[in-house]
């Protein structure tokens, strides 16, 4: 699959957001059929990539192969920032050889508060280069101040991420348009968006498409593209 998705140029309708969503699942306890059951709904609804756990990316991969469909998984996640930045790197390597074709980041949000913005840089770096696939980082945009937002986004993109996110998740930040143009006015060239967390409705995914993200993970991509999710978290 390439690397680049496109923004929609009209109003999509609910089942015509799949292609924009990152199907995820990524619960504590999931079994293998689980697994396999939720990379055949990622087919069956036309989603971009599935999402899970870099323990499950060979059973997932097994499944989706042949279908042109992406497996992504995460690094550094759901405690982020915890890794060295040796560890993370030869796992993202580990991640890419079982089967991942995009990898989502947490990064050292603490070194970044701290000044330390070559190793910060660095920590992302390793990772892209190890992993040679295309790497989200998390930017956590909420626990920043202005200044760590604008240092956190240049640094990222000089590491060479190909995708910048909001947030990891939901409990750090509901998926706004805010966030979501913020971050599309500061990437370069080549470098794109994608949202996440506390994504539920068609509404508010439509709402992130039309600021300028091509990509959303939520673990509620069928009650989106089936029109049948929660909007009472619409933020636009």
């Amino acid at each position: 699959m390439s690397d680049t998705v496109t923004s929609p140029s009209t109003p999509l309708k609910p089942a015509e957001l799949a292609p924009y969503i990152q199907h995820t699942k990524i619960e504590l306890g999931t079994t293998r059929d689980e697994m396999i059951a939720h990379a055949r709904e990622t087919v069956e609804y036309g989603f971009n990539a599935a999402m899970v756990p870099a323990s499950w990316v060979p059973v997932v991969a097994a499944e989706l192969a042949g279908t042109g469909i992406g497996i992504a998984s995460a690094l550094d996640f759901p405690t982020v920032g915890v890794m060295t930045s040796a560890g993370k790197a030869a796992e993202a390597a580990e991640i890419a050889r079982l089967g991942a074709t995009q990898l989502d980041i947490g990064v050292q949000i603490g070194w970044l508060k701290s000044g330390m913005y070559d190793a910060f840089r660095e920590d992302i770096a390793g990772v892209v280069r190890a992993a040679g696939i295309p790497v989200k980082v998390m930017l956590e945009l909420p626990l920043l101040t202005d200044a760590e937002k604008e240092a956190a986004v240049e640094l990222a993109q000089e590491a060479g991420v190909a995708f910048l996110k909001n947030a990891s998740s939901g409990a750090i930040e509901t998926a706004n348009a805010a966030s979501v143009r913020y971050l599309v006015e500061r990437a370069r060239d080549g470098v794109q968006v994608k949202a996440s967390g506390s994504i539920k409705s068609y509404p508010q995914a439509l709402s992130l498409l039309d600021a300028g993200a091509v990509l959303m993970g939520t673990s509620a991509g069928i009650q989106i593209v089936t029109d049948t999710g929660d909007d009472s978290t619409v933020s636009y």
